[in-house]
């Protein structure tokens, strides 16, 4: 009788030696489960601009730049999902007062493509720069460690030659102050080209588009690849 009792204690002892083991194995299985989620846990990138942000003009708002760079992403599995947040005839004043409401939610990749309707409007350069500073700070200020990515925009020279200059010169500017990465000029290659444009000689049409979403994506894809 003692024997058995004692071969039963062995026979305890060793199904619960077993099943700690299991456990074990169970809880590391189960962190590996969960470590893939945490690194492909979606990220946003909003692009904040005006109507070329926006598409104006175009047939189907797929066709935008934005849109094209989400294709892009999608096509290499990348957890990156893009927001557009272009409003057609925004003012960099405008979007000083617009960007509150959309840093409601969270932005991990600022892209910020606003000027060219100030400078369109002859808008004094001093008061571009105020408002897009202020815009990067809320950015900053509600996510201390979002990536700023600024789209740089020129205005024809009829604007007058200082202008013009002073104009340009916002972008690089900026972007160096706020360690931002810069697209140089947004519409390299599709500005004053009349086949890659719309009617009013300022909107771009879909193959217009293709070459700015290119434009953005030299510098972007950098940023995405640090940051996946």
């Amino acid at each position: 009788m003692r024997t058995k009792i004692i071969l039963f204690i062995s026979l305890l002892a060793v199904f619960a030696s077993c099943s700690e083991k299991t456990k074990t194995s169970n809880n590391q299985q189960s962190v590996k489960q969960e470590a893939p989620a945490k690194q492909s846990q979606v990220k946003t990138i909003l692009f904040f601009g005006n109507s070329l942000t926006a598409g104006y003009g175009l047939d189907d708002l797929s066709e935008a730049f934005p849109s094209l760079i989400q294709e892009k992403i999608d096509s290499l599995k990348m957890p990156f999902k893009v927001i557009n947040a272009g409003s057609s005839g925004e003012t960099t004043a405008g979007g000083n007062s617009r960007i509150d409401w959309l840093l409601k939610q969270q932005v991990d990749i600022f892209v910020l493509e606003l000027g060219a309707n100030d400078g369109l409007r002859g808008i004094p350069v001093k008061e571009t720069i105020k408002n897009l500073q202020a815009i990067i700070d809320k950015v900053k200020a509600k996510n201390s460690a979002v990536k700023l990515v600024l789209l740089g925009m020129q205005v024809p020279p009829n604007m007058g030659s200082d202008y013009t200059s002073q104009f340009k010169a916002i972008y690089p500017q900026l972007a160096a102050k706020n360690k931002m990465a810069l697209v140089p000029f947004l519409l390299e290659g599709v500005g004053g080209v009349a086949a890659l444009n719309q009617g009013d000689g300022i909107h771009q049409t879909a193959a217009g588009h293709k070459i700015l979403a290119e434009n953005v994506w030299k510098i972007l894809k950098n940023i995405l690849a640090d940051d996946d």
